[in-house]
């Protein structure tokens, strides 16, 4: 089976063994610089098909850590000892979905640099679609919450994963090149490396918005239920403050325990919300830890969630608000992010939705814009390493 058809790809990697670095008189002009100083050109290169094959050992069953709807992810070791993630497209997706899902990652991932998102080391077209990160040795946050397996995540973990990732979405959407909502933010999306340092990863639903832009509108409407938010859902319309509602049911996961959406199809965020309003944040907490956590750092991450899981974005916080909030020494200010009360709206939840899926599993869902077409269960871990 032919993967490469589209003209695009083609041109994309016409100079395939050079690195992003280097020149070409054809080479399209730079984006401007950005404000962030330690912005950093990428130096992505192409793989040849022979050296992720050998990294991988064949793509052998053995080195596979992760496997989602439309990618499978192999453990590889290079020859000079580096260790990667190999994301290979499946033969089971369509092919004009992959090629563009591809080019979506390259184009986004080859202009990010940050601690807190995945690191893009390059990729490959010979015999299929590949694309190499930088390993994430302790798989990603869902797995280390969920395993039944495993024991409970500590608190002193979870409160760094919260930050570190809060870090990365702000680089995302204030520092980076270009602008960028990622859209799809949840916790099998942000691994970890072996000191527990998050890194968001899977780019596939990403979009660019210009500077001149306040919002993006999008059809059909792609994501995760769950971390889906109401303005999304309902119009499509795209900003900043999408990922932010996803951020906010990202903290209500690492703070409860509990899974976006459970086995009665109730949202995390609809449990939570009334909750958080009553105070009652020691009821949120994963049992699983007791009384082992930080009372101020609970009370900080809660209120964070809370404000980012309100049904208007006007209302909701921005990642610098945010980082403010659960970083912050003093006391909360609570009055500052208090609403009028004409503003309170009525919180929808997942149990609005009418969908069927498969309770062990991510449901991702594509809508139209007028939201008739059905839901389809599918297992999304998408992107880098369990």
């Amino acid at each position: 089976m032919r993967y490469i058809r589209t003209a695009s790809l083609k041109r994309l990697f016409s100079l395939r063994r050079h690195s992003f670095d280097e020149e070409s008189d054809s080479a399209v002009a730079p984006p401007p610089p950005p404000p962030a100083a330690h912005f950093q050109k990428p130096t992505w290169k192409c793989f040849s098909y022979e050296e992720i094959f050998a990294a991988t050992n064949g793509f052998s069953s053995d080195n596979m850590v992760g496997k989602g709807g439309f990618a499978e992810v192999y453990r590889g070791l290079l020859e000079d000892g580096q260790t990667i993630a190999v994301k290979r497209l499946t033969k089971t997706a369509n092919d004009e979905r992959k090629e563009k899902d591809f080019l979506t990652e390259i184009g986004t991932l080859g202009h990010v640099s940050h601690p807190n998102v995945t690191s893009l080391l390059g990729c490959c077209i010979d015999s299929g679609l590949y694309l190499i990160f930088q390993f994430s040795s302790k798989g990603n946050v869902a797995s280390l919450l969920h395993d039944e397996k495993l024991g409970a995540l500590d608190w002193k973990t979870r409160y760094k994963i919260a930050v570190g990732t809060a870090k990365g979405l702000h680089y995302l959407h204030k520092n980076c090149p270009r602008r960028i909502i990622h859209r799809d933010i949840k916790s099998s999306n942000v691994l970890l490396t072996a000191d527990f340092e998050p890194k968001i990863s899977d780019f596939g639903l990403a979009k660019w918005l210009p500077s001149q832009w306040s919002h993006h509108s999008i059809a059909p409407i792609e994501g995760t239920f769950g971390h889906l938010a109401p303005e999304y859902f309902m119009h499509g319309v795209v900003d900043e403050k999408t990922d932010v509602f996803a951020f906010g049911v990202f903290l209500l996961e690492l703070v409860s325990g509990k899974k976006p959406v459970d086995s009665s199809h109730q949202s995390l965020h609809s449990w939570a919300k009334p909750i958080l309003n009553r105070g009652d944040i020691k009821e949120v907490v994963d049992p699983r830890i007791g009384e082992y956590y930080d009372v101020g750092q609970l009370n900080r991450l809660t209120f964070a969630a809370s404000l980012c899981i309100r049904a208007s974005p006007v209302w909701r916080p921005t990642m610098s608000e945010i980082l403010e909030v659960i970083s912050m020494e003093d006391e909360l200010d609570k009055e500052k992010w208090k609403m009028p009360d004409e503003e309170e709206e009525e919180f929808w939840g997942f149990e609005d939705l009418e969908c069927e899926y498969d309770d062990d599993d991510d449901v991702t869902s594509s809508f139209s814009t007028s939201i008739t077409s059905s839901c389809i269960g599918n297992t999304n871990s998408a992107l880098v390493v369990n």
